[in-house]
């Protein structure tokens, strides 16, 4: 069966200040979101899923409902805040998204086969997509608990124009993970790498770690897992209605707990993406610079 791709489309973009989804960076319009469906589509993947919202729903159909059709399967699910599994009970106060861990539970209902996550604002290369793909179709049983991630360069997934967050991977000397913390406001200044701890404290980074971008890979049976640990962060976090139920943390969870493997498939792609406006210049850039190399057409979707 051939695996699913789960594409998060329903980030706010309160930095980039508009949708970034669906941003047009590529010389037709394309948005990086069209980037990694083409190279999905390329690997072997037979379905795509968005996770979007509400409010551009329409949109999101004008723009991408049609557009592939003909070469993958589509389908999408809304992230809303009273979208929640039953019996969870959803706090008056709750104004602020219930973060990506929350988007993949959702997907619970369109997918059915071994899939993969990304981002809608990240781009990720075709290996990466080729080298995940391989991983999963070696899995002979959908309800293994055998999960897996790309790692990238930490160095190379930094933006020049104010901080972000990245999931730094410890990997044991097989190549699975050991853990995976989220790290905040990750800044390049001329002391280096740093970004403070829950202490505040400064932590220090040498730019060659491995992070996740989110691009992981999974079977089905993982949902379980997601609803679990999310009816426990509600537990958790009932009353503070600015916490965020992340992926990484679910998936560092699985490996602390010996719930799961989760094998860190390295990659020497150069991922980019677009966190503030500054970045967009430089991502349009880079995906000329793909295209002059023949590795994309100046249309992706040209008949």
């Amino acid at each position: 069966m051939k695996p699913t791709l789960l594409i998060l489309a329903a980030g706010l973009g309160s930095r980039f200040g508009s949708l970034k989804q669906i941003e047009k960076l590529g010389p037709s319009g394309e948005t990086l979101m069209d980037y990694s469906i083409y190279d999905a589509i390329c690997a072997g993947f037979g379905k795509a899923v968005f996770i979007i919202r509400k409010n551009i729903e329409q949109e999101f159909k004008e723009v991408f409902l049609n557009k592939f059709s003909d070469k993958i399967k589509i389908d999408y699910a809304l992230q809303e805040i009273d979208i929640v599994p039953k019996g969870i009970k959803v706090p008056s106060e709750r104004k602020k998204p219930w973060g990506t861990g929350h988007a993949v539970l959702l997907a619970e209902s369109k997918i059915k086969e071994p899939f993969v996550v990304i981002n809608a604002d990240d781009f990720y290369g075709a290996e990466s997509f080729k080298k995940i793909l391989k991983y999963l179709s070696a899995i002979n049983d959908e309800d293994d608990n055998h999960y897996c991630i790309v790692g990238y360069k930490f160095k190379n997934t930094l933006s020049k124009f104010g901080d972000v967050s990245r999931g730094i991977c410890e990997v044991d000397k097989d190549g699975y993970l050991k853990s995976l913390t989220e790290r905040k406001h990750i800044l390049i200044t001329q002391n280096g790498i740093v970004c403070k701890d829950g202490e505040n404290n400064f932590i220090r980074f040498s730019g060659d770690e491995i992070t996740s971008m989110n691009l992981m890979g999974f079977t089905p049976s993982v949902f379980k897992f997601f609803k679990y640990y999310f009816e426990k962060f509600i537990q958790d976090h009932y009353n503070n209605f600015k916490a965020e139920f992340y992926l990484p943390e679910v998936v560092n969870d699985l490996v602390q707990s010996g719930a799961a493997t989760v094998k860190v498939l390295n990659s020497t792609e150069k991922w980019f993406g677009i966190t503030y406006k500054e970045d967009k210049v430089i991502a349009v850039k880079k995906l000329q610079e793909l295209i002059n190399k023949n590795l994309y057409p100046e249309n992706l979707w040209k008949q």
